[in-house]
């Protein structure tokens, strides 16, 4: 194959010099790089391929396919017998061969940065048979590298930080570009880099990109931060290079190079002698434009006539001086204070020990100012002591106070009764002195802390507080006894000398060295033949049998009277009884029963067997209770006859009936028969109100007394009665008729004048009555008028 002439034009400027050096013509170069070829059958021919590698340019931006080269085989003798192929990397896609000129070319825009080369293989096929005239051969295609990629910095932004007041050329920080562009081939990826923004403060290295220091004495507190912009340029920085920028923020750090400074010289402050101890009583600052560790400060008082009443410390997160209160103020004793204060620097850098030294004094004058305190006991505590059998009225003790003001009002005194709640102290007013007001026990309270009040005369709101604690001394006021109640028992077999209980005795008093008690019996029970008591002079006492044959049949308690005296002076006794039971034991002398009426018992019935009888003979009373309430709680109709039950009947008030016939509402046998009803009809559950209205009737004065009290005597009867079931009911007998063997019970139409009852006063109850006055007065003219 022969190399087309575009191939020569591509790198002819860099083949021309070693073509003319060589002097090897195009022929002599095809024949170095020939490949032999065997046929079979024949003898070995030298293959005459023009053979080597194809250069293309990166961003070709033409319309046509770019030409890349051109493959000739010797055996193509031009007529079309020979056709070629074209495989491997982009065949096809990219690169495409004129089967049968041999050209090739790009159909695609190349990219160096994507792909630098192709590797593709080439083959001369005889058109006819489709069989290789020649072997299959490799080339590359390679893409020649153009300037088409600019600088980038990829870790920029940068942020950097350099100390303060640091020396020109102090190294800041490093910046890095790089080019997409082939590094081997020209000047593409050459970078060189300058400073665009940041001038004269810093500058940057051209080939290594270190940003450093161009200017001394940078001075934080004049300007903390800086904005550099860094440019990259490829080609060397030559015209027509590309670049990139970045941006570069520089923080100046600080040193401590300033010292502290107090604004002013001295300064005044007022404060009130009440403040308490560890007061605030003011806050100063030395000013310092460091900041951080470099502006720690620390405060001192160097001089002055406060330096055991006040002290300074630092706050530190305001880095102030805090000056507070160490002993109490008295504006009496001392009007004001004057105090040197030194503020310093922790942490000097000596490098700038030369801009002065790194500490300030100034001067406090505290001004005391007065104020009306409340009085002030002479001691913040009182002891005092007095005997529980003291009087009323003696004296315990005395307090005193006074006015630590200039004016030196009087004091009066009093006890804050809500720590004598009982009066047991009374305080005189003017003197202090402490008085007993009732009887003291010591048993009772040991110790009285009592707090005693003392106002000023001129001024009553100012009240100071002393506190007293008063102590009662113990006298011998109570007498010994039991230390508890002990429960004593003693076994049938016990023999004679044998301890049957160790007893104790307790004092409420509290003598100065201790109880001491003496035990003994009684007179009338020393000479007892059952028991013996022996003083084990350690404040116990030994109970002891003296016989044998202890038997419950006979006696199953016994009391020993014991005497017991203590030590005190004088010595006080008391007889405490001791109860003895005795007791059936077993073989280890412990109590099994101590009953005497377990002797009369069955000898086969025990104790636990007449527990479950008596267990159930409670159960059947139970059951039988419970069985009579149920029957007496038995649902029961309210009226005793089961056919009729009238509870819900509704009666309208304005009916009149037909007379006896009209039993729709009542029983008219209620009426008739009274003795019926008394004992059949009566009603169980309500208490009906009756109101009698006094009119004239027909019906004979024994006839309603007869009805009143039959009335009266069933609604007594259901007032009593406990088994009447919960039920309201009503019974209105408001239905009457002509003929009624009651005969009527109303008295609008009885107009007859046998009737008793004077209606005269009708007439005073105004018009509404004047008709019902009309009708039943006495006068002539009252009937129908």
């Amino acid at each position: 194959m022969k190399l087309g002439k575009v191939e020569f034009c591509h790198f002819l400027q860099i083949l021309a010099l070693f073509l003319c050096l060589s002097g090897i013509n195009q022929a002599e170069l095809s024949r170095s790089r020939s490949k032999p070829y065997f046929q079979s059958g024949k003898t070995r021919t030298k293959r005459s391929w023009v053979w080597n590698q194809f250069f293309v340019l990166e961003e070709y931006m033409g319309t046509d396919p770019l030409y890349v080269g051109k493959l000739h085989s010797d055996v193509d003798k031009g007529d079309g017998s020979i056709k070629y192929i074209l495989s491997g990397e982009g065949a096809s896609s990219i690169f495409i061969i004129d089967e049968n000129t041999g050209d090739i070319h790009a159909t695609k825009r190349l990219d160096r940065e994507e792909q630098a080369y192709y590797t593709l293989r080439a083959q001369a096929l005889d058109r006819l048979t489709n069989k290789p005239v020649e072997p299959e051969s490799e080339f590359v295609i390679k893409i020649q590298d153009i300037n088409d990629n600019e600088p980038k910095f990829l870790d920029g932004p940068y942020t950097a930080g350099v100390p303060e007041m640091s020396p020109v050329g102090t190294s800041v920080v490093q910046v890095t570009a790089t080019d997409a562009d082939d590094p081997t081939y020209g000047n593409s990826a050459r970078v060189v880099y300058s400073i665009l923004q940041g001038q004269p403060y810093f500058s940057v290295e051209p080939k290594t990109g270190v940003i450093k220091t161009a200017l001394p004495n940078m001075d934080r507190e004049a300007k903390d931060q800086y904005l550099l912009v860094i440019q990259a340029k490829d080609m060397v920085g030559q015209n027509g290079g590309l670049s990139g920028t970045t941006s570069v923020t520089v923080t100046l750090t600080d040193v401590n190079d300033n010292p502290p400074r107090f604004p002013r010289r001295s300064y005044q402050y007022n404060v009130p002698e009440s403040l308490p101890v560890a007061s605030v009583v003011a806050r100063i600052k030395a000013a310092d434009a460091d900041v951080g560790a470099n502006a720690e400060m620390e405060y001192k008082i160097v001089d002055g006539d406060g330096l055991g009443v006040f002290k300074i410390s630092v706050d530190k997160d305001t880095q102030e001086g805090i000056i507070t209160i160490q002993k109490e103020l008295d504006f009496e004793a001392k009007t004001s204070y004057t105090l040197r204060i030194e503020a310093a620097n922790m942490h000097v850098d000596p490098r700038f020990l030369s801009l002065g030294p790194f500490s300030d004094m100034t001067t406090v004058k505290i001004i005391v100012e007065d104020v009306d305190e409340p009085p002030v006991f002479t001691s913040r505590l009182y002891s005092m002591v007095v005997s529980e059998a003291a009087k009323v009225g003696t004296i315990i003790g005395t307090v005193a106070a006074h006015d630590p003001d200039a004016s030196s009002s009087p004091v009066r005194y009093s006890i804050d009764r809500n720590t004598d709640l009982e009066r047991y102290f009374n305080i005189d007013a003017n003197s202090g002195v402490i008085t007993t007001a009732k009887s003291l026990d010591r048993e009772t309270n040991a110790v009285h802390n009592i707090t005693v009040l003392a106002m000023e005369s001129q001024n009553p709101a100012q009240v100071g507080r002393g506190y007293v604690a008063i102590t009662i001394l113990d006298i011998n006021d109570n007498a010994p006894e039991f230390a508890m109640e002990y429960e004593t028992t003693v076994c049938e077999n016990a023999q004679p000398g044998q301890v049957i209980q160790k007893i104790s005795a307790i004092d409420k008093d509290d003598p100065p060295n201790g109880h001491q008690f003496y035990f003994s019996l009684t007179a009338e029970a020393a000479n007892n033949h059952n028991f013996t008591l022996q003083d084990n002079k350690d404040n116990t006492a030994t109970i002891l049998t003296r016989r044998n044959g202890f038997r419950r049949q006979e006696q199953s308690v016994f009391y020993l009277p014991i005497f017991i005296v203590d030590s005190g002076s004088p010595s006080l006794s008391s007889t405490n009884t001791l109860t003895i039971r005795v007791c059936d034991c077993d073989a280890d002398g412990v109590a099994q029963t101590c009953n005497a009426e377990a002797y009369i018992l069955p000898a086969g019935l025990s104790t636990g067997a007449l527990i479950a009888i008596l267990a159930c003979v409670l159960t059947l009373l139970v059951l039988v209770l419970l069985i009579v309430t149920m029957r007496r709680r038995k649902k029961e109709p309210l009226i005793f006859d089961e056919e009729r039950d009238i509870r819900e009947n509704i009666v309208r008030y304005d009916d009149e009936g037909g007379g006896e016939e009209d039993t729709e509402a009542f029983d008219m046998a209620a009426l008739r028969n009274l003795n019926v009803i008394r004992d059949t009809k009566t009603r169980r559950d309500v208490t009906p109100e009756i109101q009698f209205l006094s009119r004239p009737t027909f019906k004979s004065i024994p006839d309603n007394v007869i009805f009143r009290e039959f009335i009266w005597e069933r609604l007594k009867e259901a007032d009593v009665d406990p088994c009447a079931p919960p039920y309201d009911s009503l019974q209105t007998y408001a239905f009457e008729g002509n003929g009624s063997v009651a005969e009527s019970l109303s008295s609008l139409d009885s107009i007859s004048s046998n009737s008793d009852q004077n209606y005269d006063y009708l007439s005073d109850w105004g018009p509404r009555f004047k008709r019902l006055a009309d009708m039943y007065g006495t006068g002539p003219d009252c009937l129908y008028s």
